[in-house]
């Protein structure tokens, strides 16, 4: 027994030894903010992975489409030559499921709203009425150019439209669906979109179970004890600048600290962030990004150093925001105290009207959005004056979907979908300063700041409230929807 237990140590010495030096490599090379360029390189094999996971797929589906067609035109009858001609001619046609929107020729993207996206429905958009701004009456998107005649009779089959646009609504309507995961249209090893678990070819099952020991086995093991070793790291760093008194030299201090914190944090989930246009990045005044989850703070931390404005939280990430306070001023309020938003207005402005505090990181949205769309941005930020900085993120789902839904998800399952999906992958753009016009308006402002971040981002840009995620709609923006139907069917 003594033999086989001083065996067992020696093994394990020779295994546990060389994982933990190279955690602590890995670990040191992300507190430097220097890479090998190994998690590029594997980001770029799982790329080709899935475009032959892509390609069996489409051959299997194929040959699925052929035998169906060869099987139906096997069961008709003889005497229907015309039939039988015309399965033979369909049956070298490609799937309809390929087509978009009538368009065969468009290749389909992940993420991409306007072919597909989680939409599964083509509605009748001119009778989609959008919310009030500024008090003005909503309007259709699309003014409805009928005659204009003075005489209008009302038949019944005029609310059939009407009724169509209800049932639409009911079965996927513009809002719920940015609360959803991501709809991809490729497999990535970790879920079937739109398909159960299934048995496609031995190659692909080959692959994905390879693919689950890597996940489970290895980088999940490693990913935690790197996210344990870097909140550890950034508690006692936080702490101990914490300390300093305040001046350049604590500034200085704070800043360096925060950014090889994070950058630990962020090979955590083997991050891959691609920044662009860094001539741009935000120095002072207030920096306004588009909101996915959590993990937005860690892409943009990674990079540059800035004070935080949010939800105090209790759990893990209200350790993290403890944490932070220690080192830096950041702003933490609870959503349900009016009193208190009256104090963090206040606070944001000293906070902005100060040129030496790092700008302050601001996600106007107000809640977590699947990363497919930009929905309605609070006004509060944009009526404090000063210099905005837009700044888009899109992430990209093929290798994990970044996406939390705090209402499905508590913050441990969520990290621990992170921890097990592949990678996580962005881009960061950082768009010009804008500053508000003298005639213009906070909402205006707001809207127009949105359009910039939706359009550099890819993402559809929507007039909405993120916020009826948790509440219904208000009574008077109904009433006046149902107003607005009625005068519609009256003719005026």
């Amino acid at each position: 027994m003594v033999l086989l237990a001083s065996i067992g140590a020696f093994l394990s010495m020779l295994t546990l030894t060389p994982i933990l030096s190279l955690m602590f490599f890995i670990i040191f090379l992300a507190s430097m903010g220097k890479s090998l360029g190994v998690r590029r390189m594997y980001v770029q094999l799982l790329v080709k992975i899935f475009e032959y996971g892509r390609q069996n797929i489409e051959i299997v589906r194929k040959k699925q489409y052929a035998n169906l067609n060869t099987s139906e035109c096997e069961d008709s009858s003889p005497a229907k030559s015309e039939s039988s001609d015309s399965c033979t001619t369909d049956s070298s046609a490609k799937p309809s499921e390929t087509s978009v929107n009538g368009d065969v020729t468009k290749p389909i993207q992940n993420g991409d709203i306007a072919n597909g996206g989680n939409s599964v429905i083509s509605r009748v958009e001119s009778l989609i009425l959008l919310p009030d701004v500024e008090g003005v009456r909503s309007k259709s998107r699309e003014s409805n150019n009928e005659d204009d005649n003075d005489s209008f009779e009302f038949n019944l089959s005029n609310c059939l439209d009407y009724v169509r646009s209800g049932m639409e609504a009911i079965i996927e309507d513009e809002v719920t669906s940015r609360f959803e995961a991501e709809e991809l249209k490729n497999w990535n090893l970790l879920t079937r979109t739109n398909r159960h678990y299934e048995f496609i070819s031995w190659r692909l099952t080959v692959i994905w179970v390879i693919g689950f020991f890597i996940r489970y086995v290895i980088l999940m093991p490693c990913r935690v004890f790197i996210c344990f070793v870097g909140v550890m790291w950034l508690t006692l760093c936080t702490a101990l600048v914490g300390c300093i008194p305040e001046g350049p030299t604590k500034r200085w201090m704070v800043k360096m600290v925060l950014i090889q914190c994070f950058g630990v944090l962020s090979s955590a989930l083997s991050s891959v962030v691609n920044y662009h246009n860094i001539e741009n990045r935000p120095l002072n005044g207030i920096c306004v990004a588009n909101h996915t989850s959590p993990i937005d703070v860690l892409m943009l931390m990674c990079d540059n150093c800035y004070s935080l404005i949010g939800q105090r939280h209790g759990g893990f990430l209200g350790v993290l925001q403890r944490a932070l306070a220690r080192a830096s001023p950041h702003i933490w309020f609870e959503r349900a105290e009016a009193k208190d938003r009256m104090a963090v207005a206040k606070r944001l402005k000293e906070h902005v009207s100060d040129p030496t505090n790092p700008p302050i990181l601001i996600f106007p949205e107000g809640t977590c959005i699947n990363n497919t769309s930009v929905m309605q941005f609070k006004k509060g930020s944009f009526e404090v004056g000063g210099v905005i900085y837009p700044v888009a993120i899109k992430y990209d789902a093929r290798f994990g979907d970044a996406f939390w839904n705090s209402s499905k998800y508590s913050m441990m399952q969520y990290l621990y979908m992170m921890m097990t999906s592949w990678a996580i992958v962005c881009d960061v753009w950082y768009l010009p300063p804008m500053t508000r016009d003298e005639n213009e308006s906070a909402i205006d402002f707001a809207n127009r700041v949105k359009s910039v971040i939706a359009k550099q981002g890819g993402l559809v840009d929507l007039v909405w409230d993120g916020q009826l995620k948790r509440m219904k709609p208000k009574k008077e923006w109904k009433e006046k929807q149902q107003e607005e139907f009625t005068k519609r069917l009256k003719g005026e």
